[in-house]
């Protein structure tokens, strides 16, 4: 019996490290996203995430929302001065929402300020 219970615990523990690991590292997809950046924020309580949104059209139904690494600090000082202006988000889709990382599984790797569209504008 208590063999068994022992190879139980050794094959859960396994699962979850597993799990963890591929929950971290293995990513759902990678893209690019362009549109106007209406908002970047920290939010949280506990946990400090860095959030933000770019409208890709008209509508509601067309805003982006994505999480930034708080280790990604040119990416987020990037995005606070593009603020209001047309970027271009390169980023990876994780394949479940970790918390602690983010609101959401869209995560920012690198920033562009689309500045053919910004000089359009005015």
């Amino acid at each position: 019996m208590k063999n068994f219970l022992i190879k139980s615990t050794v094959i859960i523990a396994l699962f979850l490290v597993a799990f963890g690991c591929f929950a971290y590292f293995a990513t759902y997809s990678k893209g690019i996203s362009a549109g106007e950046l209406v908002k970047f924020s920290r939010k949280g309580a506990i946990i400090k995430t860095w959030e933000g949104q770019i409208s890709q059209g008209v509508s509601e139904g067309q805003i982006f929302q994505f999480s930034v690494s708080n280790s990604e600090t040119a990416v987020i000082e990037d995005l606070k001065s593009f603020q209001g202006k047309y970027v271009k988000l390169h980023y990876f889709e994780r394949y479940i929402n970790l918390f602690w990382l983010g609101d959401t599984k869209f995560f920012i790797t690198k920033v562009e300020e689309d500045k053919e569209r910004n000089n359009r504008r005015f």
